[in-house]
């Protein structure tokens, strides 16, 4: 089930560990995507802590919040952009997004199906989606101090294989938060160093988050017009296998 809203605040922008966890995944987030000139971005689950590098270039950039969840007014000092809605029913056109970032939204879902069936469905052509969810082979999804403790954790193979069966490709898989989910001041005045140290040595252990981007597998088009010359030969030809009479022998025969 999805968390409440008023503790995924609290944690994000109330507690020395949340804003951390947000830094390491944000900064992470923006390294793999820099920019969104002209684009439209949306956010499902609580995504919205990410996107706020994105306020400034975007077309526009919308935080969708499921009602199980409920919604806050983000961000704060400006114009609204969060909205709350329905988990299998969002309220944007199909092919809107350019980019689709989703954290603390599949994982805590009880429709995750549903939730992938819309991604794909809201995903333009050449659009980007990255999933956010706890890593099953990390110590954050074993500790219920943070929000990466509810849920189900995946594998990377788990998945991957769960996108690829909603026609998802994909690009790139990374972890983060390679700092413990700890309250201890020691371990918050390391963090930094950890998230840097962390992916070069991966037998110290294992992100706690996983962030897959993919991109949307889309069929090719048919060309309707040459099955068409092909099931209708030409009548040139028709003399080749069915003889044709000769009009003149015709009428000779008749006299």
């Amino acid at each position: 089930m999805h968390l409440d809203v008023h503790d995924l605040r609290n944690f994000y922008y109330r507690s020395a560990i949340g804003r951390a966890a947000q830094k390491a995944i944000r900064d992470k987030l923006v390294a793999m995507w820099p920019e969104a000139d002209r684009q439209t971005v949306v956010g499902f689950g609580f995504a919205v802590p990410l996107l706020r590098p994105y306020l400034g270039t975007a077309r526009r950039v919308i935080g969708l919040m499921p009602g199980p969840q409920g919604v806050m007014p983000w961000p704060a000092g400006q114009p609204n952009v969060s909205v709350l809605c329905e988990e299998t029913l969002w309220p944007l056109e199909t092919g809107l997004v350019d980019k689709l970032v989703l954290l603390h939204g599949l994982e805590t879902s009880e429709n995750p199906t549903a939730v992938l069936e819309e991604s794909s469905r809201v995903l333009g052509p050449g659009g980007r989606a990255m999933f956010i969810v706890p890593n099953r082979a990390g110590l954050w999804s074993r500790s219920d101090l943070t929000p990466f403790g509810f849920g189900r954790p995946y594998s990377p193979s788990q998945l991957e294989d769960q996108l690829r069966k909603h026609g998802f490709v994909t690009e790139r898989t990374v972890s983060t938060l390679y700092q413990p989910p700890s309250m201890r001041r020691i371990w918050r005045r390391f963090g930094g160093v950890l998230e840097q140290v962390g992916p070069r040595v991966p037998f110290f252990y294992t992100g706690g988050v996983l962030m897959i981007e993919v991109s949307k597998q889309v069929a090719a088009p048919r060309r309707p017009g040459l099955g068409e010359a092909v099931r209708k030969p030409l009548r040139v030809l028709e003399g080749v296998t069915r003889p044709v009479a000769d009009p003149g022998l015709s009428s000779s025969l008749n006299s």
